[in-house]
């Protein structure tokens, strides 16, 4: 069974920083892409950045120059830095890892089950 984690998630007011960890454990062979999604109130789920097990990022527009994502392979964690934060920010924030779990097995991507981010006003 694969689990992914998060945490960080809180409460910070417009303007400030947070940082959201996941781990991602048991039985898995190799993590492929890692990435955070959210889901604000009443909006579809979104992805907000992603990083190959190589370091290529992506970013949403909307968080360009503000979130960092990075990730450590040995620990199987992922990280998102996110400064400047704004009131529609606020979300849950979700883990999402495309990984095989068996050499031979496919890909398949995991969830985590989200940890909310709210940025007040």
């Amino acid at each position: 069974q694969v689990q992914l984690v998060e945490s960080g998630g809180g409460l910070v007011q417009a303007g400030g920083s947070l940082k959201l960890s996941c781990v991602a454990s048991g039985s898995i062979f190799s993590i492929n892409v890692m990435a955070w999604y959210r889901q604000g109130p009443g909006k579809q789920r979104e992805l907000v950045a992603d990083i190959t097990s190589g370091g290529a990022v992506y970013y949403a527009d909307s968080v360009k120059g503000r979130f960092t994502i990075s990730r450590d392979n040995a620990k199987a964690t992922l990280y998102v830095q996110m400064n400047s934060l704004k009131p529609e920010g606020t979300a849950v924030y979700y883990c999402n890892a495309r990984l095989r779990v068996t050499r031979w097995g496919s890909e398949r991507d995991y969830w985590g089950q989200g940890t909310q981010v709210t940025v007040s006003s």
